[in-house]
């Protein structure tokens, strides 16, 4: 694992502010409902949290990729909120409104700052879902003994294999793809197999980020041992195109060393999976573990959208 020596930052303080300039107009033209933003202190630094829905109840955390921030569940907080309090968090260590003051040089302490969140914000049963090195956050979390989560849904996540080539080449063809016009780019999004370049906001907003200089871990594959530690209820959702994981060969090594695990392959989904699915994926946080609908038992290990 690569050992940061320093927090992630903006290279400058105009970057910065041209930066928040950007966001605070995205978050404006995309959030569906009225939100509260606050911010926590960590053992890592201060973290900018949105929250909506229910003032009441145990809370949905959503924890976004690598190079991601809040504002990339914007499509997920009306569904969500209308029964679950709601809070969406500005990872440590990626662009936005957190500011990390402490390095981070271990998966224990990236899910340390986790946990420091959600004692911040009273929650004692979340349910804890993340995409990409969001997912890997999360596991960190349980993993170092923080308790305070009942659920997690791991998005496409990190942490399962060795970071592929292939990932390298899909992420750079997707940063390219990203600085055409427009109408150009949306046919590109097919033919790179990345859904966020329809995503108009989200791609004026990373464009953004390029002045942040990010310094956080690079997980290593978890061993079979450190996957059977954790103890909470556990769904993963694989985009079954993803540039990320070898989705049928991760589904078959969950259901044999993690078999309560519930594991669902979506069709038609690359890495992408959170904006190319995102009524599934909001549904699929919703109703596991305890809420399924009565006389519908979801697949273990699902090859179909439903």
């Amino acid at each position: 694992m690569r050992m940061p020596d320093r927090p992630s930052a903006f290279t400058s303080d105009s970057a910065r502010d041209k930066y928040y300039a950007v966001y605070d107009r995205v978050l404006g033209e995309l959030w569906p409902v009225p939100v509260d933003a606050i911010d926590v202190e960590t053992r890592a630094g201060t973290v900018r949290i949105h929250r909506a829905g229910p003032a009441e109840g145990d809370p949905v955390v959503l924890l976004a990729g690598a190079g991601g921030n809040a504002l990339a569940w914007y499509r997920y907080i009306e569904p969500l909120a209308r029964t679950r309090p709601v809070l969406v968090v500005d990872p440590i260590g990626e662009p936005g409104r957190s500011v990390q003051r402490r390095p981070l040089a271990t998966g224990a302490e990236v899910g340390g700052w986790v946990t420091d969140v959600l004692a911040a914000v009273g929650a004692e049963r979340a349910h804890l879902a993340g995409f990409s090195a969001g997912g890997w956050a999360a596991v960190e979390q349980q993993l170092g003994g923080g308790g305070r989560v009942a659920a997690l849904t791991l998005v496409d996540p990190g942490g399962f294999a060795p970071l592929p080539r292939r990932f390298i080449r899909w992420a750079l063809a997707g940063a390219i793809a990203s600085t055409l016009p427009r109408t150009l780019r949306h046919r590109m999004a097919d033919v790179v197999d990345n859904g966020l370049l329809h995503e108009d906001g989200l791609v004026e907003l990373m464009r953004a980020g390029w002045s942040f200089r990010r310094r956080v871990p690079i997980p290593p594959a978890y061993t079979d041992e450190q996957i059977r530690e954790v103890s909470v209820p556990v769904q993963v959702l694989l985009g079954a195109r993803s540039a990320l994981l070898d989705a049928r060969a991760l589904a078959a090594r969950l259901a044999d060393i993690a078999p309560s695990w519930r594991v669902e392959i979506v069709p038609g989904t690359g890495h992408s999976l959170p904006v190319e699915a995102p009524d599934l994926v909001a549904e699929r946080i919703l109703t596991f573990p305890s809420q399924a609908r009565p006389g519908s038992t979801p697949p273990k290990h699902g090859t179909n959208n439903r």
